[in-house]
């Protein structure tokens, strides 16, 4: 074949190979954190992430752990590991809600903000990742959403990066307008900003044109946008679906959330599941039945691949860490040892590929991040260490 035709097919594909490249630069080689804590801004006090893992412990302590339908030496394994993380660090995201969490007046809404920023930047130390959730950009709550924001991240100046929760997002248009906005408040404040868009409106998922919203959202969002959040209550509501049948595992949200899954692959943005509104609270019987339902919902979303989902009581931080940790921890031996022979080139019962290693590691490295796995033990189990994980599962600096 002369070689003029595989120059002009590189002359073609160059564009597109350049496009793509920008567009999908592969998964975040970042941590996850495997929940968003939802605090209305009134509701900020001092100490808060501390309480919010001495409260899940307490009730831990009074309740104990229900029927999880997970093995005894599992459990076993987990509930030390649980302890340890509600006492150490009980939450991993949280994002302070001026939006629906929010219930004072308006004419309160600039003081408590103020305070909510203040008592956090007076904490030791915030949370691995932290933002705010603002009011959407619809008009009648646009300007007054901004203002929050501005005053909520006014009072954390220079406290590094700040996560920008968007609500109710119904058109492309709405994401590109705000960044503008982002921009400023980044030169205001000198915060590194990340934008998150909430997935609960029809419109978010399909456009009037017939057409799927959502990767042309986070497109729009020219890289800034590092999740789609899926909002349980409003999305369900918005489709007419009851309230005694509103939840993340209805299949309305598997479509939403499938949607935002695909939208998302190979953008470094993560899909994130929703919450569950039945709370761990009132005697025995009432806190097991809530522990048993999020647990359930937790290790559904983990084996559909959703690592991450919100949490609205200290109590569920119980469930989200037992179900996790169960997760990853049982994970660990057929993982590590498929790795150990994927390294090895090793022949045996299963044929695995570059990508799946990548899917081995990366279960690997959340089970690490999280703290459900120790190093030394995943390297026995793998052969390979943090270094060589992170390679595997392409998660090196860009």
């Amino acid at each position: 074949m002369d070689e003029s035709v595989l120059a002009e097919l590189d002359r073609a594909l160059e564009p597109v190979d350049a496009a793509r490249a920008a567009a999908y630069p592969g998964e975040a080689p970042t941590r996850q954190p495997v929940h968003t804590c939802y605090v209305p801004a009134d509701a900020v006090v001092p100490g808060l992430v501390v309480s919010w893992g001495r409260q899940a412990l307490e009730a831990l302590d009074e309740h104990g752990l229900p029927d999880l339908g997970l093995p005894g030496e599992l459990v076993e394994q987990v509930l030390p590991r649980v302890r340890a993380k509600l006492a150490d660090e009980p939450v991993e995201d949280l994002r302070v809600d001026s939006e629906d969490g929010y219930r004072g007046p308006p004419d309160r809404e600039d003081d408590d903000v103020r305070t909510a920023a203040a008592v956090l930047a007076a904490e030791p130390g915030l949370p691995p990742f932290w933002g705010t959730r603002a009011k959407s950009l619809e008009g009648p709550t646009r300007r007054r959403g901004v203002r929050s924001l501005d005053l909520f991240l006014g009072g954390l100046a220079g406290r590094g990066r700040a996560v920008v929760t968007l609500p109710k997002v119904t058109a492309v248009e709405q994401v590109a307008a705000f960044l503008p906005v982002l921009d400023a408040l980044e030169q205001a404040h000198g915060l590194a900003l990340d934008l998150e868009l909430q997935v609960e409106t029809p419109q978010a998922v399909l456009g009037a044109d017939g057409a799927a919203t959502l990767a042309a959202m986070l497109h729009a969002g020219r890289g800034r946008v590092t999740g789609l959040h899926y909002g349980t209550y409003d999305y369900s509501a918005s489709l007419g679906i009851s309230a005694a049948h509103q939840a993340s595992d209805h299949p309305a949200a598997d479509h939403a959330k499938a949607t935002m899954q695909v939208a998302v692959a190979g953008t470094g943005a993560r899909a994130v599941d929703g919450s569950t509104n039945v709370l761990p609270v009132g005697d025995r019987a009432a806190v097991h039945r809530a522990w048993q339902l999020h647990a359930g919902l937790v290790r559904r979303a983990l084996e559909r691949g959703f690592y991450q989902g919100w949490d609205l009581h200290p109590a569920q931080l119980v469930t989200r860490y037992t179900a996790t940790y169960a997760f990853f921890r049982a994970a660990l031996p057929a993982a590590g040892a498929r790795l150990a022979a994927y390294t090895a080139r090793v022949d045996g019962g299963v044929l695995d590929e570059p990508a799946t290693a990548k899917a081995l590691a990366a279960v690997l490295l959340r089970g690490l991040d999280c703290g459900a796995l120790d190093a030394g033990e995943v390297t026995a189990a793998a052969g390979v260490d943090r270094a060589g994980l992170d390679a595997l599962a392409g998660r090196l600096p860009r």
